[in-house]
């Protein structure tokens, strides 16, 4: 049997076939060493040297050194190479180098993980961790689940110099500059309304045992916004991986969680290693529902926002005006939309803006 027959036999047997109970508490030990990837132990998977096919690759943009009362946080985003999640991570890295440096902001480096398994065109614009896919079919469609493996990979192989880590996501514009919100050895997070632990109590009872605590333990969260210590990702990290993994496996899980199944194993893991959160509703905006960008620091524009001409909202119409980043599945959006008519929220017209002076500014947006 081939090298690669063997790293894929292992890697099931490991991460699918054998996560029980027993599993989820081994990994309590920070990245602990039965994951797939090189290895200096004596892990027979670490004799695959082909797994890496391609090194990581990081390349920090430089800024100024920090008064060392800050506490400076790290910037992650996960991403695929698809059309879809460039153009997004682009826009989202222009307007991270514009706040960066500004007063009140605690922003680091900032590193896109990109986990295609080998670089793309776009990696002297961002900097770029390469990480490796899940092996092919493992995701079972839900390429989501590509995201805490690649954390998993990028916290053990990267030399992340900030002792706290923001994960966000390629569809947040940073609308001003970004402190470090943690407080008292908490995380921080956003609270999403459709995650909901208590409504469903008996089905993250496989993954969450009642001898951890309450299921209210379990905070109504995913993984991004979050800011959190270096040193509680590392243990998260690994066990967010293995649940998520159970979850798609099991069909009662599946079904109940569908397309947010990776943000309940996140949530599920964060209270395993009881690390708690300060749910903080200011993190960010979503239009078309939040109205007004205010004091948050986040445009998360994950929804459609379409209207008729009189500023009307027409959600689950199309409207005559929209802005849908679904709309630029293949081909990045045009320089200088148009924006939104009279009457639409400063949400909308905000978010706009800031896409259209972000593709005016990226050098070779159009190609």
């Amino acid at each position: 049997m081939g090298c690669e027959s063997i790293f894929y036999t292992v890697f099931i047997t490991l991460s699918v076939a054998a996560i029980t109970y027993n599993i989820i508490i081994s990994t309590n030990a920070p990245l602990k060493q039965g994951f797939p990837g090189p290895d200096t132990t004596n892990n027979p998977i670490s004799s695959s040297s082909h797994i890496f096919s391609v090194d990581p690759i990081i390349k920090m943009p430089h800024r100024k050194s920090s008064p060392s009362n800050k506490r400076l946080f790290h910037t992650a985003v996960t991403a695929s190479n698809s059309v879809y999640n460039t153009w997004q991570c682009r826009v989202m890295y222009y307007w991270f180098k514009k706040f960066r440096n500004e007063p009140g902001s605690e922003m680091g480096g900032f590193t896109r993980i990109l986990h295609s398994g080998r670089p793309d065109k776009y990696m002297d614009e961002i900097p770029t961790f390469v990480a490796d896919p899940l092996p092919p079919g493992m995701d079972q469609g839900y390429i989501v689940l590509n995201r805490p493996w690649a954390f998993v990979q990028w916290l053990k192989k990267a030399n992340i110099e900030e002792e706290y880590i923001l994960m966000a996501e390629p569809d947040h514009i940073i609308v001003k500059p970004i402190p470090n919100l943690t407080k008292g050895g908490l995380g921080v997070a956003f609270p999403f309304f459709y995650i909901e632990p208590k409504k469903y109590e008996s089905t993250l009872r496989k993954f969450f045992p009642e001898d951890k605590g309450p299921i209210t333990n379990i905070d109504p969260i995913g993984n991004s916004p979050v800011i959190i210590s270096k040193a509680s990702l590392k243990k998260i990290a690994p066990t967010w991986m293995n649940v998520s993994l159970a979850m798609k496996k099991d069909p009662e899980a599946d079904k109940a969680f569908g397309w947010v199944l990776e943000m309940y194993a996140y949530a599920v893991a964060s209270a395993f290693h009881d690390v708690s959160n300060i749910l903080y509703k200011d993190f960010m905006i979503q239009p078309p529902w939040d109205l007004e960008v205010g004091k948050k620091f986040i445009i998360h524009y994950t929804y459609g926002c379409d209207y008729d001409m009189k500023g009307k909202l027409t959600y689950g119409k199309i409207g005559e005006w929209r802005f849908d980043k679904r709309s630029y599945e293949s081909t990045p959006p045009p320089k200088n939309l148009p924006l939104p008519p009279a009457g639409v929220p400063e949400s909308v017209v905000t978010l706009v803006k800031m896409v259209n002076e972000a593709t005016a500014n990226i050098p070779n947006w159009e190609t």
